[in-house]
C-alpha cells in the first residue's frame, strides 16, 4: 500500500471517529447518565438475524437478560423476549452541538429492552454511550493541547531559525529544559497543590494549559531546522535585497515551509495527550464524575474482580488503540511525503 493510500486511508478513519464523537448525542443510544442499577456489570449485546426456532427476521434484534441474584454481572438470555433493533428512535433530550434542541437518536431498542454494545459498567451505564461522551472530552484536550504545543514551538522555532545568534541560543537553552521536564510527574505535582474538588472545567483547561505549556520544546527545534535552511533559499535572499521586512519574510516564505512539520508534530502530539489526560483521569486526578472521560471508562479495572471477570471493560482500550493507530499512521505518511518532495 503506498502512502498516499495509507494517509487517505487513516484521514478516513479519523474524520468519521472524529464526526462521531462530536455529534455524539445523536449516536449514542443513551445518555452517559443513564443508569439501569438491575443490569450491572451486563456483557456486549448481540444483535440477532435468525431467532431459537432457525426463523430469519429482516431486521436484526436482541434477546432480553434475566440476572442472576446471586452472582453480579451473571445473566441468561431470555428467549421470549425479543427487541428489534430500530433506527432514528425517540430518546433523552440533547443539544446539537450545544445548539440546537433534539431528542433523535441513530438507533435503539423499545424499553424495556436494552442494547449495550460494548456491555455496561458498575452502575449499569452503557459503555458505548460513554465512549463516545467521553471522547469529547479526552479527545478535545489532545487537540487543544496539541495546537497550543505547535503553536508555541512555531512561533519559538521559527524566529530562533530566522534570526539565529542570541536569539537562537536563548530560546534553544529554554527548549532543553522544557525537554528535561518530567511533563507527567508535573502534571502529578501541579494537580496535588490544587483542591480535589474542583469543577470538571477547571480541571479540563488545566489539564489542557500544562501539556500545551511543556509540550513546546520538540515541535520547536524541528521547526528551527526548517527556519534555517528556508531563509537561506535564493527566493527569499532575493526577496530581501528587493527591501522586503522581516514580518514579510517569515510570514510569506519561511512559515509554509513549515506546513509539513507542523502537521506531523500535531498528528504525533495528539495520542499523547489523549493519554496524558486518560492517566490523569485513571489514577483520579483529572475530570472526575458525572463527566464522562476515557480515563473513567478504564478506572473500574483497577478492582481486581473488574479486571478478572469482565473482559468487555477492555473494549474502549481496544478503541483508542485504533484510534491512536490511525493517527501514528497519519504521521507517518505525512513525513514520508515530506522526504520524497525534499528528495
Amino acid at each position: 500500500m503506498t502512502r498516499r493510500y495509507r494517509l487517505w486511508g487513516a484521514l478516513v478513519i479519523l474524520g468519521c471517529f472524529h464526526v462521531v464523537i462530536l455529534f455524539a448525542d445523536f449516536f449514542a443510544p443513551y445518555s452517559f447518565t443513564t443508569q439501569d442499577r438491575a443490569m450491572p456489570f451486563a456483557p456486549p449485546t448481540r444483535l440477532h438475524w435468525v431467532d431459537e426456532s432457525g426463523r430469519f427476521h429482516a431486521r436484526p434484534f436482541v434477546y432480553g437478560l434475566k440476572d442472576d441474584p446471586r452472582s453480579l454481572g451473571i445473566y441468561q438470555t431470555d428467549f421470549m423476549r425479543r427487541y428489534p433493533l430500530r433506527a432514528f428512535v425517540d430518546g433523552s433530550s440533547y443539544r446539537i452541538v450545544g445548539l440546537l434542541p433534539s431528542h433523535l437518536h441513530l438507533f435503539g431498542v423499545e424499553e424495556p429492552g436494552r442494547i449495550f454494545l460494548l456491555g455496561s459498567d458498575g452502575y449499569g451505564r452503557d459503555q458505548f454511550s460513554r465512549f463516545l461522551y467521553g471522547g469529547q472530552i479526552s479527545l478535545l484536550s489532545g487537540i487543544l493541547a496539541a495546537a497550543l504545543s505547535v503553536l508555541l514551538g512555531t512561533v519559538v522555532g521559527t524566529l530562533a531559525g530566522f534570526y539565529g545568534g542570541s536569539i537562537d541560543e536563548a530560546l534553544m537553552r529554554g527548549s532543553e529544559l522544557f525537554l528535561g521536564l518530567p511533563w507527567l510527574y508535573l502534571l502529578f505535582a501541579v494537580r496535588a497543590v490544587l483542591p480535589l474538588h474542583i469543577a470538571g472545567w477547571q480541571v479540563f483547561l488545566l489539564l489542557v494549559a500544562v501539556l500545551g505549556l511543556v509540550g513546546w520544546a520538540r515541535p520547536a527545534r524541528l521547526i528551527r531546522g526548517v527556519a534555517l535552511s528556508a531563509k537561506e533559499r535564493n527566493f527569499v535572499l532575493a526577496a530581501r535585497g528587493f527591501g522586503a521586512s522581516d514580518l514579510y519574510l517569515i510570514w510569506r516564505h519561511v512559515l509554509p515551509q513549515t506546513g509539513g512539520v507542523v502537521l506531523t508534530q500535531t498528528a504525533l502530539l495528539v495520542p499523547t495527550y489523549v493519554l496524558a489526560e486518560v492517566t490523569l483521569t485513571f489514577l483520579g486526578l483529572g475530570v472526575g464524575e458525572p463527566l464522562a472521560s476515557w480515563g473513567s471508562l478504564l478506572s473500574s479495572l483497577q478492582q481486581y474482580y473488574v479486571l478478572s471477570s469482565y473482559w468487555w471493560m477492555f473494549l474502549p482500550a481496544l478503541l483508542m488503540a485504533a484510534l491512536f493507530q490511525a493517527y501514528y499512521t497519519a504521521a507517518d505518511a505525512i513525513q514520508g511525503r515530506l522526504k520524497s518532495a525534499a528528495l
